[in-house]
């Protein structure tokens, strides 16, 4: 998965980017169709404003923004939401898929 860690209004630091990395190098367990993902860090008004931007196969998009005190804090959060968005995503795609060959034309086993 490509991932680019970018800062507007202020400079990320190298922990920063190798948290950035190593939080959402995580995404791709969930939903392996990830092919990249854009961090951006802003300082807006006293507060640190993240938002994550994931694109995967086909035309979805996964987008999440947290705003805060703590930068830290707001990566984690963005990541958690990015989370619970790939995991519904994943739910959807497994249900549109309909029951395989085989449970279609088994026989119910009679008592």
């Amino acid at each position: 998965m490509n991932l680019n860690v970018a800062g507007r209004h202020m400079d990320v630091t190298e922990a920063m980017k190798a948290y950035a990395m190593e939080k959402v190098g995580k995404l791709p367990h969930f939903y392996d169709s990830l092919q990249s993902a854009d961090v951006s860090f802003a300082a807006d008004a006293g507060e640190y404003v993240v938002e994550i931007i994931a694109h995967g196969k086909g035309k979805s998009t996964f987008v999440a923004r947290h705003q805060g005190k703590d930068m830290y804090g707001c990566l984690d959060q963005c990541v958690h939401k990015l989370e619970q968005q790939v995991r519904k995503h994943k739910d959807r795609v497994r249900d549109r898929q309909g029951p395989t060959h085989e449970e279609s034309t088994a026989t119910p086993e009679r008592e």
